[in-house]
């Protein structure tokens, strides 16, 4: 599955749950990615959403997958 740079609510409609949950998975382990890589190079000074571009936008593509899969009652299997 191909997950665009844009996650919209239209493209989230055209999943079905399975991919939801996978396209929620793909996204969380990239914002985590991002966000291990802020925190080791600011240190106590990180915050999220002063962050850069890419961390945000990683976190924002998660977040609207994440309440999507929440909104269906579908509930991640993702380690955590």
């Amino acid at each position: 599955m191909k997950i665009p740079d844009r996650v919209s609510a239209n493209w989230i409609s055209t999943l079905g749950d399975k991919d939801l949950l996978l396209a929620e998975r793909k996204l969380h382990a990239d914002f985590q990615t991002h966000e291990k890589s802020e925190k080791a190079r600011s240190g106590a000074r990180y915050m999220l959403l002063n962050g850069p571009p890419p961390l945000v936008n990683a976190w924002l593509r998660w977040l609207l997958v994440s309440n999507a899969t929440r909104a269906r009652g579908l509930v991640s299997t993702r380690a955590r």
